[in-house]
């Protein structure tokens, strides 16, 4: 969909709202509280036959410094020069403020096209505000209520001369698809992107790293810590595959966390690796001699993907300012093998998000652990290694009957999931698991990728079905 509507307007006047109710979905976050957008949110909305791409927007400051809102502002200019039209929200129960009419001329002035709208006209109390906006400029206002859904028939007639709608575009195939039979080339047509999140403590790069990926300053960054609040998607290409990156909040011990924009914002990056393919948590490299730039919160990070059964690559950011780069290494690699051993084998990158090195061995590392959360394996080779493993080590023998394992299979994939039957399952101790999964992950070579085995009790064959007792 290449026509692009961005919604403006000064802090608190219910963007994020509007954004939401034309999206179908809380994708941004909302608050009683003006400034919770920082970022340039995109979605694809729908408004009855009307399909656009909507972009939610920081409130307009006046503010032309090195600041955190300058740069906020800069963001929303951009989404400004790139839409093809703007809705101009005013909270109209507040009615027309200084700051209202200083941006409507700045919309004047930069020649976009604009459609006034005036929120939260819920009740009597905001007509005044309603008559009020005759006086910006920008034509008739548009009496709006984003929060419960009114005036959703008058937005759509207004936007219908602005929205093309012409027929829907053709879905386009690889250039080696075109010779594939029927079945092979819905199976093409299905693929999606690969959905990779970053995720992290507060201050590691996280929006660096996005946008040196993306080739442009995309999301907003800076010194300050916890900038990004909501969890950012930007559809992008790696060597002709897709790929949809996704930043999120940076994530803070629990027990520090007492603001509420904050709370929302973690449960945000939790439905962000819930969704997630392939997770990368990122470090803070710029540690001193004996210091391993691994703490704990980022091991809770860490068991959280695993957890969710997301596939997981550590990338260590600002490599460049570590000190001693060979013991930092050693300690990651020993924290990790001691406090995250289901962790075995998973890649560890050094990058430099600021510099773009090594950007290239992070994204063939997370395709590869996208791979491996995707295996599937034949059930006579699983059945083959299971007898040898149970030879080399025996299952236990509670009560002095030795549990008998008949078979396994593959259940499903992402991640790999498999199902032991055996003759007494909730005798199989958790230990024994724990050591046909490492077995498996080594003989079968997947690193990294949480693996989930299930003990099932199979069925008696000699056991006749459906026969009556007397």
């Amino acid at each position: 969909m290449s026509f692009t509507v961005a919604i403006v307007g000064r802090p608190n006047v219910g963007k994020s709202t509007l954004f939401n109710r034309l999206v179908g979905r809380r994708m941004a976050l909302v608050d009683d509280q003006p400034g919770v957008t920082r970022d340039r949110r995109e979605g694809q909305a729908r408004l009855y036959e009307l399909e656009f791409l909507a972009i939610d927007t920081a409130g307009l400051e006046e503010a032309t410094d090195d600041s955190l809102q300058a740069r906020m502002r800069q963001q929303t200019e951009r989404a400004i020069a790139e839409a093809d039209l703007v809705l101009f929200l005013i909270d109209a129960r507040a009615g027309v403020t200084p700051l209202d009419a200083h941006f409507a001329d700045l919309l004047r002035r930069a020649s976009a096209k604009t459609l006034l709208v005036a929120n939260k006209c819920e009740g009597r109390a905001a007509e005044a505000g309603v008559l009020e906006a005759y006086g910006l400029g920008l034509g008739e206002p548009l009496a709006f209520s984003a929060e419960h859904g009114l005036g959703l028939g008058d937005l759509h007639e207004v936007l219908r001369p602005y929205v093309p709608q012409g027929e829907e575009d053709a879905i386009e195939l690889p250039a080696e698809a075109e010779d594939q039979d029927p079945e092979d080339r819905e199976s093409v047509r299905d693929y999606g992107p690969l959905q990779m999140a970053v995720v992290g403590r507060p201050n590691v790069g996280k929006s660096t790293l996005i946008n040196r990926l993306v080739g442009e300053d995309r999301l907003l960054t800076g010194p300050e810590a916890g900038i990004t609040r909501d969890a950012i998607e930007l559809d992008w290409e790696f060597e002709g595959r897709p790929v949809r990156l996704v930043d999120t909040a940076g994530l803070r011990k629990r027990a520090r966390v007492d603001d509420k924009v904050e709370r929302l914002s973690a449960a945000d990056t939790k439905r962000t690796i819930d969704f997630a393919n392939v997770v990368v948590l990122l470090l803070d490299g710029a540690v001193g001699p004996n210091e391993a730039p691994l703490e704990k919160q980022d091991l809770t990070i860490a068991r959280t993907v695993i957890e969710e059964g997301r596939a997981l690559v550590i990338a260590i950011n600002k490599w460049d300012a570590c000190s001693d780069r060979i013991g930092a290494m050693r300690l990651l690699r020993d924290r990790l093998e001691r406090s995250l051993p289901q962790t075995k084998g998973v890649s560890i990158v050094a990058v430099s998000a600021l510099e773009g090195r090594g950007l290239d061995k992070l994204l063939q590392a997370v395709f590869a652990a996208y791979e491996v959360w995707n295996a599937r394996l034949p059930t006579g080779q699983l059945n083959r290694w299971l007898e040898t493993t149970t030879e080399q080590h025996p299952p236990p023998a509670p009560g002095g009957r030795r549990i008998r394992i008949k078979y396994v299979t593959q259940a499903k994939t992402r991640p790999p999931t498999f199902v032991v039957f055996c003759s007494k399952p909730k005798d199989l101790p958790d230990s024994y698991l724990r050591y046909l999964e490492n077995t498996l992950r080594q003989d079968f070579d997947l690193p990294g990728t949480p693996i989930r085995i299930f003990a099932r009790a199979g069925e008696n064959p000699y056991v006749k079905k459906g026969r009556r007792r007397r």
